[in-house]
Order: C-alpha cells, then sequence, then structure tokens
C-alpha cells in the first residue's frame, strides 16, 4: 500500500516501504560536496580510517556514472549540499537518516566523527519540503545502514558497534505499534572501527529475493527470511570484502552493484537480475561503503 509521506506543493511524495520498489526520488550528497578538496581528502582519509585515499577526479567520473543510471531511470534527486561540519563520510548518506510512513527519520550516528549528518540532512529535507518524523536522541544509536524494511509492516535492524539497543527502542516508539521492528544481532566481525552494518551482508533486490552472505548471518535471522518465502542469493567469500553484498534495488530486479565481483553478478543475472556494475574504487573501496550506502531512496514506487 502507497503511503503519504510528505505534501510538497505540485509533486506530493508517495512511497512504498521497502527496498526494492522503484526509485522514484532520492537523496544523494556528490563527491564534491562531501570530498570538496584534495586539502580535504589529505586531512581526514586516514583518522577515518579509510583504507586508501580517493582521488577526487577519479571519485566525480564515478559518481556520474551512477547519476547517468538514477536519470535513465527516470529518478528525481535532491542533492545534499556541503557543510563545514561534516566529513568525508557524508557521501555515505544512507546512514544519516531512514524513511518511514510518517516521513523522514534523524539516524544518531555511531561514528562520532559522523554526529552533523543526521541535522545537516534533515534540515535540507524539511526546507524542500518533507516532514520530520522523528529523532533518535542519546544515548540511543541508529545508522541507516543497519535498517531494512522487508515490508510496510516489518523493520529489521542490526544491533552492532554503529546501532545499539536504545535506538531501536526509539525507533520502535517513532514508528509505532503498527511496526513490527525486529532486531538482528550483528557480529563483532573485525571490530569496532570496521564498517559493518546490516546490510553488509542482507540487500533485498525484490519482494522474495535478496543477496546474502551467510556465514555472518545470525541463524534466526535467514530463518526469518527463508520462512517469509525468499531466494537467497549467496555472496561467495572471495567477493564479501569487495562489497559484493551492497546492492542497490533501483527497481524490482534491477540493481546497481560493484564491478569487480563477476561471481555474484552471474549469479544475480542467473536469477533475472538486471545488474548495472559501476566502479567503485574511490566512492566504495576507501570508506567501505557500496551502492545502498551511496544513497538514500526517499520516494519508491511500484
Amino acid at each position: 500500500m502507497n503511503r503519504q509521506i510528505s505534501d510538497i506543493v505540485g509533486r506530493p511524495a508517495v512511497t512504498d516501504l521497502n527496498e526494492f520498489g522503484r526509485v522514484e526520488r532520492i537523496a544523494l550528497r556528490h563527491p564534491r560536496d562531501a570530498f570538496v578538496s584534495d586539502a580535504k581528502l589529505d586531512a581526514e582519509w586516514n583518522s577515518l580510517n579509510y583504507l586508501a585515499r580517493p582521488d577526487l577526479s577519479a571519485a566525480i567520473d564515478e559518481y556520474d556514472e551512477l547519476l547517468r543510471i538514477l536519470s535513465e531511470l527516470g529518478t528525481a534527486i535532491e542533492f545534499l549540499p556541503a557543510d563545514d561540519k561534516l566529513t568525508l563520510d557524508a557521501i555515505y548518506v544512507r546512514d544519516a537518516t531512514l524513511l518511514a510512513a510518517d516521513g523522514v527519520v534523524m539516524c544518531r550516528m555511531g561514528k562520532a566523527a559522523r554526529q552533523h549528518e543526521p541535522k545537516v540532512a534533515a534540515q535540507v529535507l524539511a526546507a524542500r519540503g518533507w516532514r520530520i518524523a522523528g529523532a533518535i536522541a542519546a544515548p540511543g544509536l541508529l545508522e541507516g545502514g543497519d535498517v531494512v524494511w522487508l515490508d510496510a509492516k516489518t523493520i529489521v535492524v542490526g544491533e552492532g558497534y554503529r546501532t545499539n539497543a536504545e535506538g531501536i527502542r526509539q525507533l520502535q516508539t517513532i514508528l509505532g505499534d503498527g511496526v513490527e521492528v525486529i532486531s538482528v544481532p550483528l557480529p563483532h566481525w573485525q571490530g569496532e572501527n570496521d564498517v559493518f552494518h546490516l546490510m553488509s551482508m542482507f540487500s533485498p533486490v525484490d519482494i522474495d529475493l535478496a543477496v546474502v552472505y551467510s556465514p555472518l548471518m545470525p541463524v534466526p535471522f535467514r530463518q526469518l527470511l527463508l520462512s517469509r518465502g525468499m531466494t537467497l542469493i549467496e555472496v561467495p567469500e572471495a567477493e564479501f570484502a569487495t562489497m559484493a553484498c551492497n546492492v542497490l534495488a533501483i527497481a524490482p530486479r534491477r540493481c546497481v552493484a560493484l564491478a569487480g565481483n563477476p561471481l555474484t553478478i552471474a549469479e544475480m543475472q542467473r536469477h533475472g537480475i538486471e545488474v548495472y556494475a559501476i566502479n567503485g574504487h574511490n566512492i566504495s573501496c576507501p570508506g567501505s561503503g557500496g551502492p545502498t550506502c551511496l544513497t538514500r531512496p526517499i520516494c519508491r514506487g511500484e
């Protein structure tokens, strides 16, 4: 069922609360406004635990390919601006906000250096007519990469280093009793400083299909997905580190994935998925943020 989430004059926004419907409107922050300059890259990449220093010019070219794909789909883009309070991580816009039936929820980041991102994003979206449904407050932590709508009444949230039990409790209060919030314990994996979200191992691509990395999935969560009739496309171990599991559905069974993961892409295609592979050497790999991390869909249709 479609949900009304804002009343922008001349263009009301209607969304399906899922992760696979056709992306009609999306929030993005271009590398020009996140990475900004070579001086900023030099100053921040190491302290933010990036694996390498991105190249600004190459990052712009990579990102423009993503924009081309979204443009071909007819997606309207809400560009989020640069801000002096933000770091390089602001390119990964999914984490700062999430979508609810009543509007946008402001997250509270588990990575301290990213604490200003939710307020900046919410101010921009509110100024453009989006309703703010609520905000996570201290000591709660919640990052958008840990939050996945299975359907309009069911949301799963990864509980780990970036999202805590109090943040999940507050999200339940914001969403109300009509939505079941299911907490999914996340593994320690590579520790507190690693970027591990629920969507690091689980990306829905249709109502009954998801790309997963089962070795790190809690058994009850995996069983839940199977009980809902979901087919799981398994990412091989060799492609987990290259973020093969981080797949953005731009429409049912139409996805953006990172190039360099041929086994996973071939398996997705075998399941009837149309895959747009993008180069993420500078926008994804250094900061460990794939296509879902780079994007915040704010309006999905059928």
